[in-house]
């Protein structure tokens, strides 16, 4: 039992992080009426820390409170759905201790988050706001990548990962 408490505080404390970390950098994106931000960095590094499972919880949590806080109501089921499912892939693998398995699968996470926001932004806004949603996606995927990528080793290096 005290290891699901301290693992509930541990998931709790990285998706308050994940979500003062997205709140640092919003650059809002008029033309699908969101924004980018630097969730993935931390929803990356949680799952790759702690798994597939803790990655979608991080994901999800993270990603329906940054809508909500921000008042981007109408994103909130599409953020949930789409962060979990990502922080779920990227994490899936994180056992695997290669640099470019670790990049593959979350380079995979990234993709489908693209895909899940083309189709959400599709939906809410036409294909026009679904295509105009692509770059900015891309570019925060891609950063996050990068960002998680170095923290993971900067971690592995100091012996803060098992």
């Amino acid at each position: 039992m005290k290891i699901i408490k301290e693992r509930l505080a541990l998931l709790a404390m990285l998706t308050a992080l994940t979500v003062v970390l997205a709140l640092t950098f919003i650059f809002p994106v008029p033309m699908t009426k969101g924004y980018i931000n630097l969730l993935e960095v931390g929803i990356y590094t949680a799952a790759m820390l702690l798994g597939g499972p803790a990655g979608a919880i991080v994901g999800s949590v993270s990603g329906g409170m940054l809508d909500l806080i921000l008042g981007y109501p109408q994103w909130i089921i599409f953020s949930v759905i789409i962060h979990g499912f990502q922080g779920y892939l990227a994490g899936r693998w994180s056992g695997n201790k290669k640099m470019t398995t670790r990049i593959f699968f979350l380079v995979i996470a990234s993709i489908v988050m693209v895909i899940g926001y083309f189709f959400a932004s599709s939906f809410l806004y036409g294909q026009v706001a679904g295509l105009a949603s692509i770059i900015g996606n891309i570019i925060q995927n891609g950063f996050g990548i990068v960002v998680s990528m170095i923290v993971i080793n900067i971690l592995d290096r100091l012996k803060l990962i098992k």
